[in-house]
């Protein structure tokens, strides 16, 4: 019978022992895991355009498809995305939605963002034929409005306003924050979105900026630059662009304040990758030297 006790006690002890080890394990892979969590930000080299890619928790968000030319669709593809759960079309502008039908048709999508305006041209109908075949409606967003993703939260921060005498104003502007870092979507909003962003005082500091229409003079005011207060900031254009984006005035201000600039003309996709904590690229900043006007470096090019 004392045996019978104490064999019993001795498999009570080497249960709890057991049963502490494994809770132990699994407390520890809880932590692990939400430590290798990662949020990825692919600045796609799509020409003279725009088109981003986030991956986060699981989720694939899309803002803008670039141009007609189907570089963005053909990234997307490489990268094996089989669904994208958020796509959203900052402005119907060309160079931002060119490839978006291609994309709705090819893809399952789970909620399309674009802001209240319409456009007569091809390019818009195209979009919306493609919407209306795949049975997905428009959500227009509101300024504050927020999309948790996980751990991670997706707030809009404008169109501000009902009406604009310029396209681009109309740029839907995003701001997604991921544990500690934090990254800003400008699509082609100018000065008059920046300004009634400042006007409402929405939280706007950033580590990355993604710099608005391509750097041209028309964005990025020094009010703005300066409450933003990036670390770093991405533009996307193509190199010897008509434009002549980005123009010097936005170089000399990011220059001025010290900040690393990449650049899609200059380095082709940009990829940044969060911990949470910080914040790391694929290539190394464009050297201040080199980080010069498109028409200054079309003018080098050309030599």
């Amino acid at each position: 019978m004392k045996r019978t006790k104490k064999l019993l006690c001795l498999l009570l002890v080497v249960f709890l022992s057991l049963f502490l080890i494994s809770c132990e394990k699994n407390d520890n892979s809880n932590r692990n895991s939400g430590a290798d969590e990662k949020l990825k930000v692919h600045y796609i080299d799509v020409g003279q355009g725009d088109s981003e890619l986030i991956q986060v928790n699981g989720k694939s968000i899309l803002i803008d498809a670039g141009t007609s030319d189907k570089k963005s669709l053909d990234y997307l593809k490489s990268l094996g995305i089989t669904r994208l759960d958020y796509v959203i079309a900052t402005h119907p502008h060309e160079d931002h939605i060119g490839s978006m039908d291609d994309v709705i048709i090819n893809y399952d999508i789970g909620s399309f963002y674009a802001p209240k305006v319409t456009t007569t041209t091809k390019t818009y109908e195209n979009m919306i034929d493609a919407l209306k075949y795949k049975g997905l409606k428009i959500n227009v967003p509101k300024t504050g409005e927020k999309i948790n993703i996980g751990n991670s939260v997706l707030t809009f921060l404008a169109p501000n306003s009902s009406k604009y005498d310029d396209l681009n104003n109309y740029s839907i502007v995003i701001k997604l924050e991921f544990g500690g870092t934090s990254f800003i979507f400008m699509g082609d909003a100018e000065d008059i979105s920046e300004n009634e962003i400042l006007a409402k005082q929405l939280d706007i500091q950033a580590d990355v900026l993604k710099v608005g229409h391509h750097g041209s003079h028309s964005s990025t005011t020094q009010a703005f630059i300066d409450k933003v207060n990036p670390k770093y900031t991405v533009i996307s254009c193509e190199k010897g662009n008509d434009y002549g984006h980005p123009h010097k005035e936005t170089i000399d201000k990011l220059n001025k304040k010290n900040i690393k600039v990449f650049r899609t003309d200059i380095q082709g996709t940009i990829i940044a990758t969060s911990n949470g904590e910080s914040i790391k690229f694929n290539v190394d900043s464009v050297d201040k030297k080199a980080n010069v006007s498109g028409n200054e470096l079309k003018k080098a090019s050309n030599k």
